[in-house]
């Protein structure tokens, strides 16, 4: 079933698996840019999603299994950097694109993005990183105390949900609605989505990131673009500007006064970056 939002976006979805994988798009043929979330889920790219079909192209937000809108559930074994990157290239085979792809990435995102371009089962042809995780910048300080609570006692829904709007809250910085904070946590008013944030959470490792350092460095014809919240601070923008220096064919944007989730608060800038970037792909 399709759903479409005021906008022209199409929430619908497809079999991967056996499991409904739901994902935001537009009804249009054009160059396919897939945009993969992390730790929130496909709510992040919504706000440029719009501008980037009216460049043509044909963008793709996917849920993962268990999180966001997408069905079933994820594990620890399924959570990691690589599964996750295989699922993706199952999604992609399951929707019917073939040849090379724009791939976008926000947080644990971006290190699938990583695995992709240097994995070598999915032709990606540019790599966007929006405030990823890069080297070993990651698990993030906040969510491993999450963990912690976890593994000491089973966390409460109230108590889980709670610390996400907390999270939500600092993420979004000057974009912080009421509204805004309530649609990204209501996902996780369902046990099987929470659950499935757990197993993700879990299954962070810095070293999926570490180790694709030496084949990034061999990407030399791929083109990279970073879009960063100058003010996150976790995924600090440091990190984006070392890997612009060691990874070739790479440019960063910065985004002040943004922090998690830029493009809630510069999304035509982001979508002007992003189409500029990928308008090589368009033509």
């Amino acid at each position: 079933m399709s759903e479409t939002t005021e906008t022209g976006i199409v929430r619908t979805a497809v079999q991967v698996d056996g499991e409904p994988a739901s994902y935001l798009t537009v009804k249009q043929d054009g160059p396919a840019v897939l945009l993969v979330h992390g730790t929130y889920w496909s709510r992040v790219w919504l706000p440029v999603l719009e501008r980037v079909a009216e460049a043509g192209l044909r963008p793709l937000a996917v849920d993962f299994p268990g999180m966001g809108r997408s069905e079933g559930e994820l594990t620890l074994e399924t959570a990691t950097v690589p599964a996750l990157a295989d699922w993706v290239t199952r999604f992609v085979e399951a929707v019917g694109i073939s040849g090379p792809v724009a791939v976008a990435g926000h947080d644990i995102g971006g290190a699938v993005g990583q695995h992709l371009l240097t994995g070598g089962r999915l032709e990606v042809s540019r790599l966007v990183l929006v405030n990823s995780v890069l080297y070993d910048s990651w698990p993030a300080p906040h969510v491993a105390e999450l963990l912690a609570r976890e593994a000491g006692a089973a966390i409460t829904a109230e108590d889980f949900l709670t610390a996400r709007r907390e999270a939500v809250a600092t993420d979004l910085a000057g974009a912080a609605t009421e509204q805004r904070i309530a649609e990204y946590v209501d996902p996780w008013t369902e046990p099987r989505v929470r659950r499935s944030w757990l197993a993700m959470a879990g299954a962070a490792d810095s070293r999926y990131t570490l180790e694709l350092l030496s084949p990034l460095r061999r990407t030399t014809t791929t083109p990279k673009l970073l879009i960063w919240g100058e003010d996150d601070r976790f995924e600090k923008v440091e990190y984006a500007e070392k890997f612009a220096r060691e990874i070739p064919r790479s440019t960063l944007v910065r985004i002040p006064e943004a922090r998690h989730i830029p493009t809630e608060n510069a999304p035509n800038p982001i979508a002007r970056a992003l189409v500029d970037f990928l308008a090589g792909d368009a033509h």
